[in-house]
């Protein structure tokens, strides 16, 4: 579907766009890439690992300017949406900022999509969007809710489908407990917010994947969350650092204990995959809809699907083998 296609990806210079484009770029060889980010300095350092790729292409510019998107996104087939304000101690304190990147940006990013005839779109949520306790999560989730709809908001119709991933810690991520640990592991003492403080384990390349998979699957309107194993804090502390003591120093303003990405509540329209579960959108009937469902299995009940409860732990052998793979990467994006 990738192939030969025009692609755009919204905040592109981050930790997602720096592994979706070199792999993108190998496995579809897609026509035009387009990176749209507001950091001049990013794109700058990014253009660098790319200046003899006629395929990718720069576009300084924000999801907050409607206009600029426009521009953007002429000739577009496919957008990925990876901008976002997702420092939840920064959304707390910039709360107005959050929202108009967030929520206004998805707005701008819907219309300017369905009017300038993009085929799909795929945007990037968290785990915070599921049951949310800070405002990054809330207008996550009511960014969320702005994309499921916009496939059958408009009057008249229209040939745009939008679908959702949503996933959680990615691993070695810039600002992730990865790289902070092993930046101070040399002091002998790691600060651990609570220690029965669970977080899911996800990597780049497999955030990739998940979006490669709801491009090819989507009909329009589903959430697509991926399996992935769950690890403790102090787990992932104590293979970081083996003989470095913890100091517990409590959970920070907006901050969960676990990690969750489908809530009780969802459970009534979320589907099992092999490798996934879709959460169906509760508008339309479209969690009825056997185009949308495909082979999925219904869960139970009730079913969550949180970091403490979940089926598959990553073992220390398993972090640790990561780590060595992908020490030269972490905490670099």
């Amino acid at each position: 579907m990738l192939t030969n296609s025009s692609i755009l990806i919204t905040g592109g210079t981050g930790s997602f766009g720096n592994a979706f484009i070199p792999m993108t770029l190998n496995k579809y060889n897609p026509k035009r890439l387009v990176i749209l980010s507001r950091d001049e300095m990013k794109q700058w350092e990014m253009a660098k690992l790319f200046k003899d790729d006629p395929r990718v292409r720069f576009f300084i510019g924000d999801v907050r300017d409607k206009d600029r998107l426009y521009r953007a996104l002429e000739g577009v087939d496919y957008v990925v949406h990876a901008a976002a304000t997702k420092i939840v101690p920064t959304a707390e304190y910039n709360p107005f900022e959050c929202i108009k990147t967030n929520i206004h940006g998805a707005m701008n990013l819907i219309d300017a999509c369905i009017d300038q005839g993009v085929k799909r779109v795929v945007a990037l949520s968290t785990d915070k969007a599921s049951s949310p306790v800070n405002l990054y999560g809330a207008t996550k989730l009511a960014s969320d809710k702005l994309f499921v709809a916009s496939n059958s908001s408009y009057a008249s119709g229209h040939n745009t489908h939008f679908a959702v991933v949503r996933y959680g810690n990615v691993m070695g991520s810039r600002g992730s407990v990865i790289p902070f640990f092993m930046s101070i592991r040399d002091k002998g003492l790691l600060p651990i917010t609570d220690p029965r403080m669970t977080r899911f384990m996800i990597s780049l390349e497999q955030g990739v994947e998940l979006v490669w998979h709801a491009f090819d699957d989507m009909v329009g309107g589903e959430i697509y969350v991926k399996k992935i194993p769950s690890m403790k804090v102090t787990d992932v502390a104590r293979v970081i650092a083996p003989e470095a003591k913890h100091e517990t120093v409590g959970i920070r303003p907006g901050e969960k204990l676990h990690e969750q990405m489908i809530s009780a509540e969802d459970s009534y329209y979320t589907y099992e995959y092999p490798e996934h579960y879709k959460i169906l959108p509760q508008i339309n009937k479209w969690a009825e809809d056997e185009k949308r469902i495909k082979d999925g299995v219904k869960v139970s009940e009730g079913f969550t699907y949180s970091s403490d409860n979940n089926v598959e732990w990553m073992s220390d052998a398993d972090l640790q083998a990561w780590l060595t793979t992908n020490k030269e990467k972490i905490g670099k994006f």
